[in-house]
């Protein structure tokens, strides 16, 4: 993807340049785009623009100086491409208005591709980037700041529907109602993003296959990342931290198989990972780090493997719905496990039982919380611990750590 991208530059580099300025023999974007000829470049210069929307329909190289600013003022969709090859680069979009019939957009890609769009500002924007029915397309450390108060009058800062081989990479995404967006968007990467305080979700992910997201941070969203009927997954080297909220979690899956996730931080979430209908799962050396609960996984949930995982000083570690342990659980560090190793060779020579009564009683009494460090819950957890009746008797880490495993 990345080599049709630098494949299109030396076409565009060897083209023409036309200036535009407000004392400029082209004072307008506009009058630039219809002078200009297909691999030109357009250097916008001072001057602040408001020309509505403007459609671009042939293969162009835009560049701001010193960020020069198109305004949509708060009424229009600035960017409309309409063709291959383009790249848009160092411009400040901003003040695109809200609107309930359209999707508006600061820069809005419709079935092209090898577009890049790398290192703009977008600021008060409905929706950020919107890319559709596209692929083979670059978008890259850009900044997306929305002004969001409410989810049904809010958009994305960066959406794509039905695309294929996107590469977003380096982007900070802040204030929209989704971080990210994926719907119907396969064989494509999230890389190295900053993704915070979003009404909804850092990352969002449905109907999605064969992507990868990696060393992205989702902090103080409505809820960290989101995956949803999407299948081979990987997540990997991400910070989920500090996702507060009465119905709020570092990560989500639904509905999701065959997927990776390893590497990750969870760190403060209310939950950090809650799983339905997740099934083939890999879960492994990942940090749960003072969550409420580490993990919730529901008896929906099938085949799953949970291996060298840390986890430490959470609230509680596991909760599940059923009776049963469809899934596997084995050589993880648990904190509050008071085992021993007679024989030292790093495993604790009784299993460990993750799951307390007094979570599920949480779960069911929310207030009752108030009672966690006293005596008689320290008590009813060790004799359903030592008796199960309430808790799934085969749901064990039969071969726990002694140890925190060092990354």
């Amino acid at each position: 993807m990345i080599t049709g991208l630098i494949l299109t530059l030396p076409l565009m580099a060897a083209a023409g340049r036309i200036n535009v300025c407000s004392s400029c023999p082209v004072p307008s974007i506009t009058l630039a785009i219809e002078k200009a000829q297909p691999g030109d470049t357009i250097f916008i210069e001072s001057g602040l623009y408001k020309e509505g929307n403007i459609v671009i329909d042939k293969p162009l190289v835009f560049i701001g100086i010193d960020f020069q600013q198109i305004d949509g003022d708060n009424e229009y969709e600035i960017f409309t491409v309409k063709a291959d090859s383009v790249v848009i680069m160092g411009i400040q979009f901003q003040n695109i208005g809200t609107n309930y019939i359209e999707d508006r957009a600061a820069i809005n890609i419709v079935k092209s591709q090898y577009i890049r769009i790398e290192g703009n500002r977008l600021i008060n924007t409905f929706f950020g980037i919107y890319l559709e029915n596209s692929k083979n397309c670059l978008v890259k450390d850009n900044y997306i700041k929305g002004d969001v108060q409410q989810e049904i009058s809010s958009g994305n800062a960066i959406h794509a529907w039905y695309c294929k081989n996107l590469h977003i990479e380096g982007n900070t995404v802040i204030n929209h109602r989704d971080g990210i967006y994926l719907e119907f968007v396969d064989s494509s990467s999230i890389v190295n993003n900053i993704s915070k305080d979003n009404l909804r979700y850092g990352l969002h992910f449905m109907f999605s296959d064969v992507d990868k997201y990696i060393n992205n941070h989702f902090e103080s969203n409505g809820a960290g990342v989101a995956v949803m009927f999407s299948k081979y997954i990987r997540m990997q080297g991400n910070n989920f931290v500090r996702n507060w909220g009465a119905a709020s979690y570092g990560l989500l899956l639904k509905e999701i198989t065959d997927g990776v996730i390893e590497g990750n931080l969870f760190s403060e979430n209310t939950i950090g990972i809650y799983a339905e209908s997740a099934s083939r799962m890999n879960i492994v050396g990942n940090d749960f780090i003072r969550n409420g609960w580490a993990l919730k996984i529901l008896g929906s949930c099938v085949d799953n493997r949970f291996e060298s995982n840390n986890f430490i000083s959470n609230t509680f570690d596991l909760i599940t719905n059923s009776a049963k342990n469809p899934n596997e659980y084995v050589r993880n560090y648990w904190s509050a496990y008071s085992g021993y190793d007679l024989d030292h060779d790093g495993i604790g020579d009784i299993p460990y039982r993750p799951i307390k009564l007094f979570s599920h009683v949480v779960s069911l009494v929310p207030t009752s919380i108030v009672l966690l460090r006293s005596l008689f819950i320290d008590l009813i957890n060790f004799a359903e611990t030592v008796t199960p009746i309430f808790t799934p008797e085969t749901l064990t880490d039969d071969k726990p750590l002694i140890r925190k495993i060092k990354r």
